[in-house]
């Protein structure tokens, strides 16, 4: 049996139970959400080690952080140190998008070591062994393409993200619409390139039947992936991009009537006005599915620092009823990322989901803020650290200026609530005697 058929028997499914449990919330709210398709738990049986966790509707918001090599810098050991870096700083997922070395073996350690939801984009791979076997990657074949995606499942790959809605349709909308940055999904990219040379229809889109059944197979989830995303703030919200959206939305009720858990992938630069709209667009079209954005960026010209143009725009989308957040790091645009930009674009991220998470009443997200307030009241600096979202890091911010009193080197003998409280408890004792 499927996932979803265990969850609909009502059999003893490990990984509902450990959601629930995580997340303070019922196992009947699981359970129905899962069957709802607004919320999904994905978990490849052949994950030995993976610690289920829930992306969806009255969860709290999750965060993945992109890993992998390229064509210019290939090492497993490095991915291996970002992969743990990440997971060490609150990673929910990670993905490997390797595109440079041995792609095959890099992903298999990456899995080995993995605890957290791993997923990948099978294309990639198909392309560049075109490439190597072939010259080109227009000289892939359809059964390349879903050789890829089974060789990824067997691996244990949780979710892949494909690119169904990239279609001839969706295309001919992109030419019509004159975009300043026209394709910036490397998924996206290949297959319109493979479209357009072939003069063929997208083979995932025109066989999908083929891959809901892989994925039954092997239990993985499907991520639809947005290969007509926009590259820049000018792009957002146009033809090309929403009709992809409407595609996924009718490719969401087939997953779902075949029983495969299916979320969708959301815009990467979107000005903060359109944000709100660009989520409950996607709410409505594709029936609740559970919305993974990247980012989005909410400007452009953020180079170096686009983990907190990312961020913005993370906590209006997670706000807005986005569930999932994909990390943007402050090598963006300028390099591959290492160890230190996995952290911060992981941080910040999830900062973002915890600040939506307050706004949108998730269990024990506002509970963890007035803990923190109360440790900030009593000067309880151990606390203080505890609490933080990176405990070192906050201790060694504090402890960096040494300061006589027991405030911070920020206000010493001021501090405004050391004084107010002496006040306060000197005034509250007369009016009490």
């Amino acid at each position: 049996m499927t996932f979803i058929e265990r969850v609909r028997n009502g059999s003893h499914v490990p990984e509902v139970e450990h959601v629930a449990r995580t997340e303070g919330v019922s196992l009947e709210v699981v359970a129905d959400s899962v069957l709802a398709g607004t919320l999904v738990i994905p978990a490849n049986p052949l994950h030995r080690n993976l610690v289920p966790a829930g992306v969806g509707k009255g969860l709290r918001t999750k965060v993945n952080a992109n890993l992998g090599t390229s064509s210019d810098l290939s090492a497993v050991e490095m991915e291996l140190r970002k992969m743990a870096a990440a997971i060490e700083c609150g990673a929910d997922a990670v993905m490997d998008l390797s595109t440079g070395g041995d792609i095959t073996a890099i992903r298999r350690h990456l899995i080995a070591d993995c605890s957290v939801i791993f997923g990948t984009v099978p294309i990639y791979q198909a392309g560049i062994l075109a490439i190597d076997r072939r010259g080109s990657i227009v000289d892939m074949t359809p059964d390349d393409m879903f050789a890829a995606v089974e060789s990824h499942a067997l691996d244990g790959v949780d979710f892949m993200t494909i690119h169904c809605g990239v279609t001839q349709s969706t295309i001919e909308r992109l030419r019509k619409q004159g975009r300043l940055t026209n394709i910036v999904s490397r998924g996206g990219a290949f297959l319109t390139g493979w479209m357009l040379h072939n003069e063929r229809e997208n083979p995932f889109y025109e066989q999908f039947d083929r891959l809901l059944e892989l994925a039954q197979q092997y239990d993985f989830a499907l991520s639809l992936g947005d290969g007509l995303r926009p590259g820049s703030i000018a792009d957002a919200s146009d033809r090309a991009q929403f009709q992809e959206l409407i595609i996924l939305g009718e490719l969401v009720q087939r997953a779902r009537e075949a029983d495969v858990q299916v979320f969708i992938e959301g815009p990467g630069h979107v000005p903060m006005d359109q944000i709100v709209a660009n989520v409950q667009l996607e709410k409505t079209l594709c029936q609740g599915a559970p919305f993974y954005v990247l980012g989005p960026l909410v400007t452009d010209i953020g180079a170096g620092y686009d983990h907190i143009t990312g961020a913005i725009g993370g906590a209006i989308a997670a706000a807005a009823g986005a569930d999932f957040l994909c990390y943007v790091t402050p090598s963006e645009h300028l390099s591959l990322p290492d160890e230190n930009d996995v952290r911060e674009g992981v941080i910040a991220s999830r900062i973002a989901a915890h600040a939506a998470d307050i706004a949108k009443g998730i269990p024990g997200a506002l509970e963890w803020d007035r803990k923190m307030s109360a440790a900030r009241k009593a000067l309880d600096w151990s606390a203080q650290a505890e609490l933080s979202l990176v405990p070192e890091f906050a201790r060694k911010g504090h402890q960096k200026t040494p300061t006589q009193e027991e405030a911070c080197s920020m206000c010493g003998k001021y501090c405004a609530m050391a004084v107010v409280e002496q006040y306060l408890g000197t005034n509250r004792s007369a009016r009490c005697g």
